[in-house]
């Protein structure tokens, strides 16, 4: 059977976020749900558990926001002044690109974690999290966090 990550391995875990692979409906792009869903955070806990802290509007949420040309800190500020979810996305559609280029995102999410450097990235990551059998298997940093999540078996 294969290994599940050490309880606190990562700092403290938050699964109601959503799944890496979670498409945001109006644009298809991948992550993004997961961005605004940890600005909600911070909007109704005042901040993120430090394991996740860590990498807020950097890392990932980052790289999404590099891809569509803005900058994250308008995301959290869209959504700690949005009254409700549809301004929340009624100020999206006018933060956005009219081109999102959603194939090209998600196809480089997926991918993240598959070069030399995200390989070891990866294995080090899963021996710390005391999973150094699922090297190999775990291909991307999406996967580490949903291995994390516990949302990979």
């Amino acid at each position: 059977m294969p290994s599940k990550p050490i309880p606190g391995s990562t700092g403290e875990v938050l699964t109601c976020l959503p799944s890496p692979y979670t498409a945001h409906p109006a644009t298809g792009l991948l992550w993004l749900p997961r961005f605004i869903a940890k600005c909600r955070y911070v909007k109704e806990h005042g901040a993120l558990p430090a394991s996740y802290a860590k990498n807020f509007k950097r890392g990932i949420d980052r790289f999404l926001c590099l891809h569509l040309g803005i900058d994250p800190a308008a995301v959290e500020r869209l959504v700690l002044e949005a009254p409700d979810d549809a301004a929340v996305e009624r100020g999206l559609s006018r933060l956005l690109p009219a081109d999102v280029r959603a194939a090209k995102w998600n196809r480089d999410l997926a991918q993240k974690g598959m070069t030399e450097a995200g390989r070891e990235f990866l294995a080090k990551a899963l021996t710390a999290m005391g999973c150094a059998d699922r090297i190999g298997e775990i291909k991307s940093v999406p996967d580490l966090i949903e291995l994390d999540e516990g949302r990979i078996e």
